[in-house]
């Protein structure tokens, strides 16, 4: 007998189990597992799940005559395989990250919670390349909650800028004076009462906190974990909706290892980020690959396919009681052989960003001792980029005529009197904020040969370029920045590296804007909130 047919052999043994034996095994799963979680109660005053997918609460009647068995784990010795081989691959491979390094050296739990709370707040949306060295100088800056209390929103905005989402920054300061405040510098101890009482902290922060910092025993749900449990348990349906994150919030609960709850959080998010990828996971690497249903789904279409088989055999599938299963892949979605794993799970498509216009310019003046300034002014305190500086801008007319005296009326609402001939139009800079594409329409004003204007109305103020590298700016503003001086005389072209369109973009940039372009280099969030925050 060749290797591959005794491999198909026994994997047709294992799907040939009975499917009564599977639901058998369920009835055991939800009695032992109701009883841990009165146990994990009483130790932790945590409140069991509404959603766990073992509890017999009376709302998830309904949710389980719509939910196989398939797609839950079926007994104890189940979980206790899945914990132990995630927490040993764990062991060996995860990543040496400062937040990390952090929570296992810090001694007061306080700053333990504080070090943890930073990292994930900056890790929602953002890959981890990108946040180490924010991580690493916020926590140089701010080391304790005292710090980052008594600090200015302005210098919080400064320390965020280019990291993108910007209000994360602001509702973390104002969980930090909260917390110095009102609750007598202590950190609330277990997920309900963190996600309670302190502002911007959500469900899966609080429990990331809760249990890496605390010990509590909570399971999380971000991007990576939905992943993961959606192949490990073949959840095909849409994570994102009421019912499907209700489902895997419940497996993430009943997972979740009691002796060592924050390692097991880590190491799931850690699976997601670095092997059960999105487009290309390394199936051969998982450390659960024996107990992934979407594996099992794959290699039971390829021995369907080498067979030559028809029909259904009676395999270990999916089979509700009623109706369409809400968990397995829709309808409309079949099975893609050509995907793999990766049919799970399917997300619905995301609504485009809504397209916005805005003409902005960069309005220069000799400085006066030399050099150059420019002048910023600070947005509104809420909304969009709150609180950070930008070049005047206005909304997009439609016409350049209305657009140029819309323009110099702003300028001139800032620094006076101004000669409208020399307003120019530079090119454009396209830049997608999570739920808006807007394209700024680039213009640039030099005062040259006049007495520069030394005062400027509240909320605007003069910059130097050296300045303006420091400010609390967005990196759509740092776009336009480089459109602006790769078209002054004396001064390299713009880089092929930004989202824009110039006259003069296409040429190769010199040494010397080369090294501004990796100064600016902005850096990209891609995931969506929630199910695809801290992306690690």
């Amino acid at each position: 007998m060749t290797p591959l047919v005794s491999r198909l052999s026994r994997l047709w043994a294992i799907m040939r189990k009975p499917r009564a034996a599977v639901g058998s095994g369920h009835r055991k799963q939800a009695a032992s597992q109701e009883g841990r979680q009165k146990h994990a109660k009483s130790n932790s005053q945590a409140k069991p799940s509404a959603c766990d997918g073992l509890a017999r609460q009376p709302e998830e009647v309904v949710l389980q005559a719509s939910v196989s068995p398939y797609h839950l784990f079926r007994d104890v010795a189940e979980v206790t395989a899945f914990r132990g081989s995630l927490l040993s691959w764990y062991d060996q491979e995860k990543r040496d990250l400062p937040w990390r390094r952090r929570a296992e050296d810090e001694v007061d739990p306080d700053r333990r919670a504080y070090a943890v709370w930073v990292s994930e707040v900056m890790l929602q949306q953002t890959q981890v390349a990108t946040v180490i060295n924010y991580y690493t100088g916020w926590m140089q800056k701010w080391p304790t909650l005292q710090d980052l209390a008594s600090a200015s929103l302005e210098e919080v905005n400064q320390l965020w800028a280019g990291l993108g989402y910007y209000s994360r920054g602001r509702r973390l300061q104002e969980g930090a004076r909260k917390v110095v405040e009102e609750l007598g510098g202590h950190m609330p101890r277990t997920a309900e009462t963190l996600q309670q009482l302190l502002p911007g902290v959500g469900r899966y922060t609080a429990g990331a906190i809760a249990s890496i910092a605390f010990g509590q025993a909570t399971g999380v749900v971000d991007g990576n974990v939905a992943r993961v449990l959606c192949r490990v348990r073949a959840i095909g349906a849409d994570p994102s909706s009421t019912l499907v994150s209700q489902r895997l919030w419940g497996l993430a609960q009943q997972l979740v290892d009691p002796a060592r709850p924050g390692d097991f959080n880590q190491a799931a998010m850690e699976l997601g980020a670095t092997v059960c990828t999105p487009q290309r996971p390394l199936c051969s690497q998982c450390p659960v690959q024996s107990l992934c249903r979407a594996r099992q789904r794959v290699e039971r279409e390829q021995l369907l396919a080498s067979w030559s088989l028809s029909g259904s055999p009676d395999v270990e599938e999916c089979a509700p009681n009623t109706g369409q299963c809400q968990l397995c892949l829709p309808a409309s979605e079949p099975w893609d052989q050509t995907l793999g794993v990766v049919n799970f799970p399917r997300k619905a498509s995301r609504k485009p960003p809504r397209e916005e216009s805005s003409a902005t310019c960069v309005l220069e003046q000799p400085g006066a001792l030399g050099g150059a300034q420019i002048l910023l002014v600070q947005r509104p305190n809420s909304g969009l980029l709150a609180g950070l500086w930008e070049f005047p801008s206005v909304t997009w007319e439609p016409s350049e005529q209305l657009q140029r005296k819309a323009l110099l009326q702003e300028l001139q609402r800032w620094a006076g009197p101004l000669p409208a001939t020399r307003l120019r139009h530079l090119g454009e800079v396209v830049h997608t904020f999570s739920h808006i594409k807007l394209t700024y329409q680039v213009y640039g004003l030099a005062l040259e040969g006049q007495t520069p204007v030394t005062t400027v109305p509240a909320g605007a103020r003069w910059l130097t370029q050296e300045e303006f590298h420091t400010a609390a700016v967005s990196t759509a503003m740092k776009k336009v920045f480089r459109v602006y001086q790769g078209q002054q005389p004396g001064t390299c072209k713009g880089s092929k590296r930004s989202q824009v369109s110039s006259p003069c973009s296409r040429k190769k940039p010199c040494m010397g804007q080369q090294v501004l372009d990796n100064f600016f280099r902005p850096h990209i969030s891609t995931d969506a909130p929630n199910l695809n925050s801290a992306a690690q």
